[in-house]
């Protein structure tokens, strides 16, 4: 081995690192981005859940029942809306992920020691989210009365809580995991093929060569990307079709809701990614750096939508990212038509954001394309 020529490759491989900056800092920006997520972002215990409470008696026994829950640090009383039936129509918008309904007769079949019932509704789509929360309620309800349980009636406090909490999984009774993944692997896979392929079309016209002949034709920017993002669109369905067959007949995962309503919201969820795709095909000079810059997008989509982790879970400022996100809209829609039977009235507040980052992503993807015909 000749250490001379070896050393001279050393240095032409670090000087031509140097030049391409961007996958220098793919190196460094990913596992910062990694630590970032996986140390502070993720959390498989959620706190704070929101709640929704119905309250027909208005006693100390309830007051310190909610305060009990409350303190447990699991739930969070955020709505209280004056009917069962609104509350359940928080539930199927996913605004809440819990719904309490003490009765009128609580406080007065407690102090006969007829143990009175109370309902419990959890969101059940993603298990992972209520699981901690509902194992501990059995915990809370013990300890819930024991200070206002004394005196006289020391003698309401059993081994046992004095009252039951009868626990609803809805949309999910039995808590599958894959009732709530398979569904959001249509978001997933789209984002990751939607992105990467319209990325990779224009870089590839670039170091054939092509592009040239594309930009001497009369064609206009918004006519060049149309044309490349509608030939994905329809690969998209495409896909789709093959999971949805697949989550129905391979994993028996119910679809409640309307195809046709889920149809709509992927011809924006699609547009959306494909108009990133189109940007970073603007940005990156080849097919490497599309495919760096591809996934420093998808990873986190995926970790901040709510996708492998609960979103509830994260910090303020990682769901903050995570509602710019159009998967984390996009998983809310289709897990509540499929699951839920969302209808349109309630998956238009998931709606509007993706439609207002598939304008953004378009309008950065036709100035940076009018850039390059300068």
């Amino acid at each position: 081995m000749n250490w001379s020529r070896f050393v001279a490759i050393l240095q032409k491989e670090f000087r031509q690192i140097r030049r391409d900056r961007m996958t220098f800092g793919m190196m460094v920006g990913v596992p910062i981005l990694q630590l970032i997520l996986f140390g502070f972002a993720i959390n498989t215990d959620p706190k704070h859940l929101p709640l929704a409470l119905v309250s027909a008696d208005e006693s100390v026994f309830s007051r310190s029942l909610i305060a009990g829950l409350e303190n447990s640090a699991y739930f969070r009383v955020t709505q209280r809306p004056h009917s069962e039936a609104q509350a359940n129509q928080l539930l199927a918008e996913g605004v809440v992920q819990f719904v309490l309904v003490i009765p009128a007769d609580f406080s007065r079949r407690l102090l006969r020691g007829e143990k009175p019932a109370m309902l419990l509704a959890a969101d059940a789509t993603d298990p992972a989210a209520s699981g901690n929360a509902l194992a501990a309620i059995d915990h809370i309800s013990r300890q819930a009365l024991r200070h206002d349980l004394s005196g006289p009636l020391a003698a309401l406090q059993p081994t046992g809580a004095p009252f039951e909490v009868r626990v609803q999984r809805r949309y999910n009774p039995e808590g599958l995991s894959r009732y709530n993944i398979v569904p959001g692997l249509i978001g997933v896979i789209l984002t990751m093929t939607m992105v990467m392929m319209t990325a990779l079309a224009m870089t590839r016209e670039r170091e054939r060569g092509t592009m040239e002949n594309l930009l001497a034709t009369p064609v206009r920017p918004f006519e060049v990307m149309a044309g490349k993002i509608v030939p994905y669109i329809l690969i998209g369905y495409v896909q789709v079709a093959v999971i949805l067959v697949a989550a129905r007949i391979l994993f028996d995962v119910p679809m409640v809701g309307s195809l046709g309503l889920l149809l709509l919201a992927l011809v924006l969820f699609m547009a959306a990614h494909l108009a990133v795709g189109f940007t970073f095909s603007t940005i990156a000079s080849n097919q490497l750096q599309a495919m760096q810059l591809t996934f420093f997008f998808f990873l986190p989509s995926m970790l901040l939508s709510g996708f492998m982790f609960p979103f509830r879970g994260m910090p303020a400022w990682a769901q903050w990212i995570g509602e710019m996100l159009p998967l984390t809209h996009f998983l809310r829609i289709v897990r509540g038509i499929l699951l839920k039977g969302n209808t349109l009235a309630e998956i238009a507040p998931e709606l509007w954001p993706i439609a207002a980052f598939m304008l953004a992503a378009g309008v950065i993807a036709l100035q940076r394309y009018q850039r390059t015909l300068d």
